[in-house]
């Protein structure tokens, strides 16, 4: 930037072009006004003007001229002022006003801003993205406004809900045993796409690729934010925690055709989004009213582009692709054996070692669980979720999918070459009940959202032990309490990478809203007085992910090897009987054990989602050694074991036992 900018936008069939520079980030007009010559200032499809004696912290913006035939796709409006794609800051949260990027006319005193940044000028003091344990990740997905904006969390209110703020938080993560954040969308996002008198709050709404959200920042200048979400990374990385963002590339906050027009879509509509053959239609696989052009060769180098510079520049260690099948149709939407955009991020060299994870289906229909192109990336593993939940339940037919669960889904996985680390395992997620809900309702209760409840999944596989929401009973209580402790531990005695939904450690309720993501309050905020409250989850938590951490069989990234009647495995299965597991359409008991005689680990857990409690004849113990109950779920803390060859396990409950040397029982 010495001496000055350079400024540079792609826009095929632009026929103008001004680049408006302020002087402040919210005037309400520019100070000056450069016209480009399509002669000398545009090369190509590149419109570029350099600038001199500008520097970092210079607020701008563009507008461009061009037809607008929407019937060729062409959406130009040139009294409409743009972001930059490639802008690394964005300004002018105070006078946004989403209805004018809309409405006829110009919008200049109520748009956003871009700003220039240097993205060399910080410094990381050594920090590195981290490289994967050596072990099994431990996910936390969580989001970066709700981790701290509730008054509990004891900070001030200028640090609620900030990147600054989850930095004073970071201990909770490290007791907790989290070797990985996985943030909700941080891309700076439309916060005005949403109902009316709500609030856009989880971010799937995005603005701009490369630049964070400012309004997570405490530092209010236009290029804090992105020091602030550098120093937030840094703090993380020194408590060994690495950082994962959810990424939003298939969609953006321009709607469908009667969309604002903020950026892309005033640059060039027909390279950014698929169309149908009908030039005026956006194709919608993504239920948002758009769907990104993915694999357009200028958008596919775009989104190369933000992934290299998050890494890059902010030091984030991977990367979690919101409908990730989007990003594997064609221009017309077909879906592609081997789509340019997943095969050019495998393949860069700058990507290599960063987490790729996909949510690999999409809102037209294409679901890739167990067909995700490129060998390197992680999946959701949505049936996991939902195999768990039927077991639990009590639901009929659950134990054979429960057990392709627990090994790691090797169903899911065609390629030899796929490993269980590779199964992101979780029982929720943002979408969806949180865990306390899902043992408290049957049926979502989605009023506050404003839509007739006609949002959210009406198939949550969820029993609310008996009555409907919150109850006084305590007897139902205590039953949610277990369930949620039986949720807790399949997670975690599965092989894979699992992940928790943040506040589920604490019993967090959005009170039976299974789709809060219009809500900025304590739907959504973790309530850090009930991390204080509800000790004795969180202790079991803490201790649980100890526990399933130290195990090398759940640390070992290689599908086990089921004991056969010649061959000892990793895994044995049971039923109340050692080696009899019940597959019958109306069992309720499985029993395993895992088994790695080199280092020592023997370990044995019981399931029963009966009623009744079970008697469940234990597998004989190793010599020299006896089984030791590690926990239960019918009880708060577990007494020993006293030594006999069967174990009574209670309705609704899960034993784990493991072998001990008998003379250090």
């Amino acid at each position: 930037m010495s001496g000055g900018v350079n400024f540079a936008v792609f826009s095929k069939y632009a026929e103008g072009a001004q680049l408006l520079l302020f002087n402040l980030p919210e005037d309400p007009a520019p100070s000056r006004i450069i016209d480009l010559d399509p002669h000398a200032n545009r090369t190509d499809y590149y419109w570029h003007v350099f600038v001199p004696r500008l520097g970092p912290g210079q607020v701008y913006a563009w507008r461009m001229q061009g037809p607008r035939r929407p019937a060729d796709g062409h959406m130009f409006d040139g009294t409409k002022v743009l972001l930059d794609p490639y802008g690394l800051a964005v300004a002018g949260q105070g006078i946004y006003d989403r209805q004018a990027a809309r409405a006829p006319g110009d919008n200049c005193s109520r748009a956003l801003r871009s700003v220039v940044v240097d993205p060399s000028a910080y410094d990381w003091e050594g920090d590195r993205p981290l490289q994967p344990p050596a072990g099994r990740e431990v996910i936390y997905e969580m989001h970066v406004g709700a981790f701290t904006a509730h008054p509990s969390s004891g900070l001030t209110e200028d640090l609620r809900g900030t990147y600054a703020g989850l930095i004073e938080k970071i201990g909770h993560l490290q007791e907790l045993g989290v070797t990985t954040v996985e943030l909700l969308p941080v891309h700076y996002f439309d916060s005005q796409d949403a109902p009316e008198g709500k609030t856009n709050y989880w971010g799937y709404s995005t603005l701009s690729w490369f630049a964070p959200h400012a309004p997570f920042s405490s530092d209010r200048s236009v290029t804090g934010p992105v020091d602030e979400f550098r120093d937030m990374v840094k703090a993380l990385h020194r408590a060994g925690i690495r950082v994962i963002l959810d990424v939003v590339y298939n969609h953006t906050a321009e709607a469908g055709a009667d969309g604002p027009v903020i950026s892309w879509r005033g640059f060039e509509n027909s390279a950014y989004y698929m169309l149908e053959k009908d030039r005026s239609v956006f194709a919608d696989y993504t239920g948002c009213g758009n769907t990104v052009n993915a694999n357009h060769s200028v958008v596919r180098r775009m989104i190369l582009d933000s992934l290299r510079h998050w890494v890059q520049q902010m030091h984030v260690d991977g990367f979690r692709f919101d409908l990730a099948a989007t990003l594997a149709r064609g221009e017309g939407g077909e879906p592609l054996e081997k789509p340019p955009l997943i095969w050019a991020i495998q393949s860069d060299p700058e990507l290599a070692g960063t987490r790729m994870i996909a949510e690999a289906w999409d809102a037209g229909g294409l679901n890739l669980v167990k067909s995700f192109p490129g060998e390197r990336f992680d999946v959701w593993n949505g049936p996991f979720r939902d195999s768990v939940r039927r077991f639990l339940r009590g639901g009929q037919d659950t134990v054979e999918n429960l057990m392709a669960s627990i090994v790691g889904s090797p169903d899911l996985f065609a390629s030899p070459r796929h490993r269980p680390f590779q199964s992101i395992n979780f029982v929720t997620c943002h979408d969806g009940f949180s865990l306390y809900d899902l043992v408290s309702y049957e049926t979502k209760h989605n009023d506050a959202n404003g839509e007739m409840g006609r949002d959210g999944s009406d198939d949550n596989l969820s029993w609310n032990c008996g009555t409907e929401g919150p109850t006084t009973e305590l007897a139902i209580t205590a039953l949610r309490e277990q369930q949620v402790r039986n949720f807790l531990c399949l997670l975690m005695l599965s092989h894979g990478t699992p992940m928790l939904l943040m506040g589920d450690e604490s019993g967090h309720t959005r009170q039976g809203n299974n789709n809060p993501w219009c809500q900025d309050n304590e739907l959504n905020w973790l309530d850090w007085d009930l991390v204080n409250r509800n000790t004795d989850l969180l202790r079991f938590t803490r201790e649980l992910v100890t526990f399933t951490q130290s195990l090398e069989i759940l640390q070992g990234n290689r599908f086990w090897a089921a004991t056969n009647p010649d061959l000892k495995g990793d895994i044995s299965w049971h039923g109340a009987k050692p080696g009899r597991p019940d597959w019958t359409p109306n069992s309720r008991i499985l029993a395993f054990t895992l088994e790695q005689p080199a280092s020592g680990h023997h370990v044995h857990t019981m399931l029963n989602t009966g009623e009744k409690k079970v008697e469940f004849t234990l597998p004989e113990a190793p010599a020299g050694m006896v089984w030791v109950r590690i926990l239960d779920t019918s009880r708060i803390l577990p007494d020993d074991l006293p030594e006999a060859p069967s174990v009574l396990v209670q309705g609704h409950s899960i034993t784990v036992l493991q072998c001990r040397d008998k003379l250090l029982k």
